[in-house]
């Protein structure tokens, strides 16, 4: 496996943008597809697996009834793929997971959970047509007649009609567990804006990123987003016009937008181990600068008079570290309503004085 930690914007899109040079359309149209998670921690399960218990069990039931009591709703026809797909789409636990073919919606989805701004993010990185090259030969046979490297719901229901099917045909070949990307009808314009696509595994309770490990690792990369960069992809990628606006479209998606850019995202809380600084020991600051992953603070004390400047970042171990006191800190994002009153004039002193160049909202 190759994994990657980038320091800024123009680390991350030269490892996205690596190796896309694909010989035999001599263009700059690449193998690969991708997937962002807001914390590198977690791992590829799908949402059927995340039922816990016996949930191969319950997969068939999940998918019977949402084709009972949502028949009135979609307009599905009878090809069990597009209904799996719809599923996936609206919520239900399946085996499907969501790719895309953008890196820069990746690095969107990476980016968008500011609950998640203390940990690292991800991009997974995948080559499609390398995981297709290990399917069974009755598969590749579906693609190579459609003149095809990616497949369609019409394309697999020639193959099987439902996922019991699927499992019976695709374990007849000598490797037990194997994967394939499809791509999604154009349901609505959430599907097209995300240029999504799907993977699906045989069986069920097979894992895509344990697969690639065991059996497939020249496959796949991943992109390790340091928290204390996060700041910096995400601003960038708004001013790109990657945002929920774009992601979600409608209302929802609009509110989501609006909620999150117009939030205070440089004003985070800082917490100090014992003995590093006079209490309190948790801390409010101000995000002054980042550069290559250190983030420059400006430390304040309770009554919001500035006490000291520091330098964090966060490392490679998950953890954060003051790299002017030498120590491990927490950090975490803050909103205005989470603050004292002194804390608030202080950051109005701030913005009005104009005394930095990062953008403060109160």
């Amino acid at each position: 496996m190759d994994s990657v930690r980038i320091r800024n914007w123009n680390e991350l899109n030269d490892r996205l943008f690596e190796d896309t040079w694909y010989r035999p359309h001599g263009r700059f149209r690449g193998p690969f597809v991708f997937r962002g998670m807001s914390n590198a921690g977690w791992d590829l399960q799908t949402s059927l697996m995340r039922l816990a218990g016996q949930f191969e069990k319950l997969e068939g039931s999940l998918l019977r009834n949402f084709q009972k009591y949502g028949h009135s709703k979609t307009s599905s026809g009878d090809s069990f793929w597009h209904w799996l797909v719809v599923a996936q789409h609206h919520g239900l636990p399946t085996r499907l997971l969501d790719w895309t073919y953008s890196p820069h919606i990746a690095a969107h989805f990476a980016t968008e959970d500011f609950d998640q701004f203390q940990h690292d993010g991800v991009i997974w990185a995948v080559d499609m047509i390398g995981v297709h090259d290990r399917l069974p030969d009755s598969l590749r046979s579906v693609l190579r007649e459609e003149h095809a490297f990616v497949f369609t719901t019409v394309m697999l229901d020639s193959f099987a009609k439902s996922l019991t099917q699927f499992d019976l045909r695709f374990n007849k070949a000598p490797r037990v567990a194997g994967a394939l990307f499809l791509e999604p009808p154009a349901l609505d314009d959430r599907i097209v804006n995300q240029a999504a696509l799907h993977s699906i595994m045989s069986p069920s309770n097979a894992r895509l990123d344990r697969w690639f490990a065991e059996t497939a690792p020249d496959l796949f990369r991943k992109i390790v987003i340091p928290a204390s960069v996060k700041l910096e992809i995400r601003d960038k990628l708004d001013m790109m016009n990657i945002t929920e606006r774009l992601m979600y479209p409608g209302l929802d998606g609009l509110s989501k937008w609006l909620r999150r850019y117009y939030s205070p995202l440089n004003i985070a809380e800082v917490v100090y181990p014992p003995g590093a600084v006079d209490l309190p020991l948790r801390r409010v600051a101000v995000i002054l600068e980042v550069s290559d992953g250190v983030m420059e603070l400006q430390i304040l004390q309770s009554e919001g008079t500035p006490d000291f400047c520091s330098k964090v970042t966060s490392r490679e171990d998950g953890l954060w570290y003051d790299l002017h006191l030498q120590c491990p800190v927490t950090v975490q994002l803050r909103t205005p309503g989470e603050l004292t009153e002194g804390l608030l004039a202080y950051l109005r002193d701030l913005k009005s004085a104009q005394e930095t160049h990062v953008r403060v909202i109160v």
